[in-house]
């Protein structure tokens, strides 16, 4: 039973992601946006465990490598997308150039996977992944505090343009992680 958790974590992250999208732009109140925060946050947390425990009960599956990442890719990509166009908290620009990176190594992950072949993500992809998480995390929270109560972490000029610095260094590891999967590639094929 305690080698199906891992992917039952997985699967949940990705089953949350309609449910963060749904919170955030249909539901029009204070509520909404306290539930798609709390929803995020928790989606974020099974990531971890997921792992951890993947890890822990030594029960890495093929299911796992392909979905983990994938279920990472959904999960952080549709938050950023409602950060620009219903937040407004970051440029679409910013989040294109992250989506594009994104893709690519997904498109090139899949191709490897069909041959059997799974390039283990490398410590920048995992802090790729992990900033990812907390500057969305953050956002959401600021973006909450601001939207439910007077207290105001940033004064509201400055709340688009600290995100918007952050997540362009975001976009930056996430494409020198990106450089770094194909050197992992590369490698593995001289192998």
């Amino acid at each position: 039973m305690k080698k199906y958790i891992p992917n039952f974590l997985t699967i949940s992250r990705i089953i949350l992601v309609p449910v963060f999208i749904w919170l955030i732009y249909c539901v029009q109140s204070k509520e909404g946006i306290i539930w798609a925060t709390a929803v995020f946050i928790l989606a974020s947390i099974t990531d971890y465990f997921d792992g951890m425990l993947a890890r822990k009960f030594k029960v890495i599956s093929e299911f796992g490598k392909i979905m983990d990442p994938l279920a990472d890719k959904i999960l952080v990509l549709s938050a950023l997308i409602a950060l620009s166009i219903r937040l407004e908290l970051i440029s679409l620009v910013t989040v294109i150039v992250i989506l594009i990176r994104e893709v690519i190594v997904s498109l090139f992950r899949e191709y490897f996977a069909s041959r059997k072949i799974f390039i283990p993500a490398n410590i920048w992809g995992k802090i790729k992944t992990f900033m990812q998480m907390v500057g969305t995390i953050a956002a959401l929270l600021v973006y909450t505090i601001q939207a439910t109560t007077d207290f105001r972490i940033f004064p509201q000029e400055y709340v688009y343009d600290v995100f918007n610095f952050y997540f362009w260094i975001i976009a930056i590891i996430t494409w020198y992680s990106g450089f770094q999967y194909f050197f992992n590639i590369i490698g593995h094929k001289k192998k």
